[in-house]
């Protein structure tokens, strides 16, 4: 039990450097809005930490032939930052059909990596946007009557979904998820400078 309170408190301890960062930069948001996007925002840092340290000739890995590679795992994030958003009202940039094939539609290290932020950014501007008055309104998702509120949910859940996955790819090819790196090597710095202390 105590392992486990442990590992809990580890997790928000990281988390919490994100939440405060977006918090600040996004004073505008209130409510469930505003958490809605610290939520989405912790995601969105890290899908894009991760697929700028993951080398462009592994972008077209899978682990089998019939799942995702890893530009699609990425795209299909992007897709549904722009998709999530529509079912709820938004304009999107791009047509319907064109948003249906988005997450096969490129496979380029940069150009997915710009798709990622842009869609971020997009997903961020429908958030802002949608006022705490409306939250209780009900939108069609696949034949299902939910709220915005709902929606805001379904969106920062769907990001950690797939972060996940991004996460499994990248282990899997031998890549450290950058926050980890970074975590180590300053938790390899602090022994380095106990022993050198003599404690």
């Amino acid at each position: 039990m105590n392992r486990r309170f442990l590992a809990l408190a580890c997790a928000a301890q990281l988390l919490l450097p994100a939440l405060a960062l977006a918090q600040h930069s996004h004073e505008p948001m209130t409510g469930v809005r505003n958490e809605a996007w610290l939520v989405t925002w912790d995601a969105a840092e890290k899908a894009m930490q991760l697929a700028e340290a993951m080398p462009a000739n592994k972008y077209a890995w899978r682990p089998s032939k019939d799942v995702r590679s890893v530009s699609e795992v990425f795209m299909h994030i992007a897709q549904a930052n722009y998709f999530l958003p529509m079912v709820m009202g938004s304009n999107t940039p791009m047509t319907q059909d064109v948003l249906m094939k988005y997450d096969t539609s490129e496979k380029d290290k940069a150009k997915v990596m710009q798709a990622l932020k842009d869609s971020y950014d997009f997903a961020k501007h429908t958030m802002e946007h949608v006022q705490d008055a409306e939250l209780d309104q009900k939108v069609d998702f696949f034949g299902k009557p939910v709220t915005k509120r709902m929606m805001l949910m379904i969106m920062a859940a769907h990001s950690h979904e797939h972060l996940g996955q991004a996460i499994a790819y990248a282990r899997m090819n031998g890549v450290t998820p950058p926050w980890t790196a970074m975590q180590q090597a300053e938790a390899a710095k602090k022994a380095a400078e106990g022993k050198k202390s003599g404690y």
